[in-house]
């Protein structure tokens, strides 16, 4: 049990790590897009059973990737991870392979990024395709 704890712990504070590097004005909101994006996609198929789409595509403004993917080049698996935890907090089911994939976009209407989702079962992100979420 403490060695689960530890390891709890160690995840909580990349996590923690990651949001910081981020968004250092509000440090949450990304996460907060993605676990959003996920819960506002939730299809409930039987009451044991709720589908959410696996595959993720996160748009930074070009600053903003380049300073992220450049010091953090596992950004999408970080991301991967931390909805991973969220579904399995809430019971939910991937569609197919879990995917994030960190892009880079010119322009975005809405601000610093946008969070898109599919639900695929080969777990590959087409081009701006799907529901589009910009936040913030």
């Amino acid at each position: 049990m403490g060695t689960l704890s530890r390891w709890e712990r160690t995840l909580e504070r990349w996590e923690s790590a990651l949001l910081d590097k981020v968004f250092r004005s509000d440090p949450v909101q990304l996460l907060d897009a993605l676990r959003r994006e996920c819960d506002d996609h939730a299809v409930v198929c039987s009451e044991s059973r709720v589908l959410v789409p696996n595959v993720y595509t996160v748009e930074l403004v070009g600053f903003v990737h380049d300073e992220l993917v450049g010091r953090r080049g596992e950004l999408g698996q970080e991301l991967t991870d931390v909805l991973d935890r969220h579904a399995e907090a809430n019971g939910y089911e991937w569609a197919g392979p879990l995917t994030v994939h960190v892009t880079k976009v010119r322009h975005l209407p809405a601000g610093r990024y946008r969070v898109v989702s599919n639900a695929r079962t080969h777990g590959i992100a087409p081009a701006h395709a799907g529901a589009v979420h910009p936040w913030a």
